[in-house]
C-alpha cells in the first residue's frame, strides 16, 4: 500500500500557529507585493503567536528557509528584498 509523503513544513504551515496565505504569494515578481500579503495575513490572523511583524517575517524566514538550495539567486533576492520591504510597511 502506498503511502502519501507528507513533509514536515507543510504539516507545520497547515496546522501550527502559521497565518493563512494567499495562494502562490511567494511565487509573486514584486517583494512589495509579497510583503503587503503577509501583512495583510498577518494582521487578520487568529492562529498567529506574537505581533504581525514577527508573524509575518517568520513564515517569510520559515519559507526561505525551506526551499534552501532549491531557490535561484534571483527568487533569493528578491525574497530578502520582501524582507525589507515588509520592516518598511510595519515602520510606516
Amino acid at each position: 500500500m502506498a503511502m502519501v509523503q507528507h513533509k514536515w513544513s507543510q504539516d507545520v504551515t497547515e496546522h501550527s500557529d502559521a497565518l493563512d496565505l494567499e495562494e502562490g504569494i511567494f511565487k509573486n515578481d514584486d517583494p512589495a507585493e509579497i510583503a503587503k500579503s503577509l501583512k495583510r495575513s498577518a494582521e487578520h490572523s487568529k492562529r498567529r503567536k506574537g505581533t504581525p511583524l514577527q508573524s509575518a517575517m517568520g513564515m517569510l524566514t520559515f519559507y526561505i528557509n525551506r526551499a534552501g538550495d532549491n531557490l535561484s539567486k534571483a527568487e533569493r533576492t528578491k525574497l530578502e528584498r520582501a524582507k525589507d520591504e515588509l520592516r518598511a510597511l510595519f515602520t510606516d
